[in-house]
């Protein structure tokens, strides 16, 4: 049986943007994230994180500090009894023509291939559209752009939906 997923991109989705997150007390979520997440889930959906990082590669933070952030922000969303599925990363920087980065569909395939999802039945939510690029490229049709991260241009965009955070995508998503 294949999987449904919803792939979410982290900074400017589910947390605040604020331009390589280093610490944890940086972190303050997107207001909705949580009731969004459990919407999810009730319609057995898995979560999943796919997230550009390359701050690791600047050396704006190590491997390390990225794990640490990663452990925080699921012990917070397992205490309010959400399962995260995975958070797949990228720590390369623009200019290393990585598959991984996105717009390339590389974080989006490893997952498909890990967790069996089935990409037609999937979503991706994203800020930037090099998420909804590399969602496309992966096999996602259906994508939300959010306007809670980055500037957004709603008229030029490949996304299906154009929202102002991710708590209205529980309005679009619904089966």
């Amino acid at each position: 049986m294949h999987t449904k997923a919803i792939f979410l991109d982290r900074d400017g989705v589910i947390n605040k943007e604020v331009n390589y997150l280093r610490k944890i007390d940086q972190i303050e979520f997107i207001d909705g994230v949580f009731d969004s997440f459990r919407h999810f889930l009730k319609l057995s959906y898995e979560i999943v994180i796919i997230t550009n990082q390359s701050g690791i590669a600047k050396g704006y933070l190590s491997h390390n500090d990225f794990q640490n952030i990663s452990a925080w922000m699921m012990n917070q969303f397992s205490d309010k009894n959400i399962k995260i599925l995975d958070i797949i990363f990228c720590p390369h920087n623009p200019e290393s023509n990585c598959q991984c980065r996105k717009p390339m569909p590389g974080m989006f395939l490893e997952a498909k291939n890990k967790y069996n999802i089935d990409m037609s039945k999937s979503w991706m939510i994203g800020d930037k559209e090099t998420d909804i690029k590399a969602a496309n490229n992966a096999g996602v049709d259906n994508t939300i752009l959010v306007k809670s991260g980055h500037k957004v241009d709603s008229k030029n965009t490949n996304a299906t939906f154009c929202l102002n955070s991710i708590k209205d995508a529980k309005k679009i998503i619904t089966f």
